[in-house]
Order: structure tokens, then sequence, then C-alpha cells
């Protein structure tokens, strides 16, 4: 009996050992668990606080990217509206040059006129502002091709009063020349300078008188010009778009054309 309690006792010894040893097991494993759980949350938080910086980095490239597409946008409005203003002028200097180029024009034809103008009896039609009177001798002492081209060459020269003498004294001692058309436009000439007034009233009669005369469409041009001068949009269109309807093949209705653009029709 004796040797049986100590055996039973040495079991229920060894038993509460073990019961011992597999508490402190199982404490250990739940302090490790628990342990890598919160190592897990730490280094589940860390990467959230990571992944959101590169959100919050993402957007603002996106932004920062948005801003440049914008502000190059806008340059690129603004480069083409100044390509477009450039393009208005050079449309204006373009007009200007060969206006420049009708004058030189006007003026080499002039070239080989020579002979001195002659006096006539009666003086023509006056112009608002011309009031100037050539004397009235019994005949004319040369032709009518004699005196247009000395009246030119006075033009030429910067002799407007000369040029105007012999152009009236062709108009009265000639009315029914060809040349007329062309006297009655280069009086105009002689007053687009000083009497704009005066240099209209001369083109209106060569499209009026004389519209099959190849000077009509330089008159009408000329119109066109001083209606511009005038800060007269409206009336300048109108006198260029008659120009291009009537006489679309002359190198004036090219010049009422670009004029027209300049305008904005």
């Amino acid at each position: 009996m004796r040797w049986s309690r100590r055996i039973l006792l040495g079991a229920a010894g060894l038993a509460g050992l073990a019961a011992c040893a597999t508490s402190g097991d199982v404490r250990r494993v739940g302090n490790e668990v628990a342990l890598l759980r919160a190592e897990s949350a730490r280094q589940d938080s860390a990467s959230a606080a990571r992944l959101g910086e590169v959100i919050r980095l993402q957007q603002r490239i996106m932004d920062s990217l948005g801003l440049a597409v914008r502000s190059l946008r806008g340059d690129t409005q603004q480069d083409l509206y100044n390509i477009e203003q450039q393009l208005v002028q050079l449309q204006e200097l373009t007009g200007q040059s060969q206006q420049r180029l009708t004058e030189l024009r006007t003026q080499l034809e002039a070239r080989q006129a020579e002979i001195a103008a002659a006096n006539a009896s009666q003086p023509p039609p006056a112009a608002p502002g011309d009031t100037a009177r050539p004397a009235a001798p019994a005949a004319p002492a040369a032709s009518a091709d004699e005196i247009y081209e000395a009246s030119v060459a006075q033009l030429r020269r910067g002799s407007t009063g000369t040029a105007r003498t012999g152009f009236r004294q062709l108009l009265q001692a000639y009315p029914n020349s060809e040349r007329v058309p062309d006297a009655v436009y280069f009086l105009g000439q002689s007053f687009a300078a000083e009497n704009p007034d005066s240099a209209g009233f001369y083109y209106k009669q060569v499209v009026d008188k004389y519209p099959q005369s190849q000077r009509a469409s330089a008159a009408l041009y000329n119109l066109g010009l001083l209606a511009e001068r005038r800060k007269d949009g409206a009336g300048a269109r109108a006198v260029y778009q008659r120009l291009v309807k009537d006489y679309p093949r002359s190198g004036e209705a090219a010049l009422a054309r670009d004029r027209l653009k300049a305008l904005g029709r």
C-alpha cells in the first residue's frame, strides 16, 4: 500500500509539472501571437501611411501637369492671336506697298513727256477748292497728246499748278480726245495730297463719265483710299466691292480685294 501511494503521489506530481509546463507554453505562444499581431498592425499602418504619401504625391504631380497644360494652352492661344495680328499687319503693309507701286506706275507713264503746254480759251469745270483758271489764247499750239504728255511730266516733277493748267487746256481744246479721261484722272492726282475733296471730284468724273476708260478702275480704287482716309469704312468697302464687280480683271481689283480683307469686308 505504501508503495502504491508513493507511485500515485509521484504520478500526480508529474502530472502537475506537465500541466504547469503546458500553461507556460500557452502563455508564451499567446504573447508571441500578440506581438506578431502588433507588429503586423504597425507594418500595416506604416504601409498605409506610405501609400497615402504616394497618393498625395501623385495628386500633386497631376495638379502640376494640369497647371502646365493650362499654361501651355494659354501660351498657344496667345501665340496664335499674335500670329493673326501679324498677318493683318502684313496684309495692310502689302496693300500700302501695292498702292505705292500704282503711284510709281503713274509717274513712270510721264517719262517721255518734254513739250510745254499751250493755253486754251475756256476753263474746265472746277472741283471744290479748285479756283485756278488758265489764260485764254486764241488757239492751242500743240496736239492733245503733246499737251497731255507735257502736263504729266510737270506733275511728275512736282509742278502741280503747271500740270493742272495743261490738263485743263487739253479738256477745253480737245473735248473729244481719247486723252480726256486721262487728263481728268490726273487732275485728281494733282490734288490727292493737298485737297482730297477736289481729288475725289475728278476721280468721280472719270468713273461716271468714262467708265470704259483704262483710268476708271484706278479712279475707283483712289476713291476707296480717300474714303479710308476719312475713316469711312462702309463707304470704302462699297467702292472696293464695286471695283471688284465692275473691273474684276484689273490690277486695282486685286488691290481692292486686299483692302476688303483688311477692312473685314
